[in-house]
């Protein structure tokens, strides 16, 4: 064993350490505790992040290639577009998904989240 010299498997580890370390602090941060209120009230400040939201099912609908259901908080109430089975009606959920523009018609436009997961 020669001294002096650190092991190359060594370097490779602390390299691949680094490596790790950099890819994960790169992933996009999620915003905790957003209400559906925030959202609302300044939608161009929040289009493309993700958030996590908390609330009940107002009511849920399925139409042919689309599935949405209304998200309520006690600060106001969203639409979700999600592809997973739809929820019950009354339901409470903690959703994470991207604030998206949705369906806009005129100068009345509706803010929506796509659900992940």
């Amino acid at each position: 064993m020669k001294r002096g010299r650190p092991n190359k498997r060594l370097w490779i580890f602390v390299a691949l350490l680094f490596a790790a370390t950099g890819c994960a602090s790169m992933s996009k941060p999620k915003s905790p505790g957003v209400t559906i209120g925030e959202i609302q009230g300044h939608p161009r400040d929040w289009v493309g992040k993700t958030v996590q939201l908390s609330g009940e099912v107002k009511d849920a609908y399925s139409l042919i290639f689309y599935k949405y259901f209304v998200l309520q908080d006690n600060t106001g109430e969203i639409q979700v577009v999600t592809s997973k089975p739809l929820p019950r009606k009354g339901e409470k959920l903690n959703i994470q998904g991207k604030v998206e523009e949705g369906l806009s018609i005129g100068s009345e436009s509706r803010t929506i989240i796509r659900e992940q997961g």
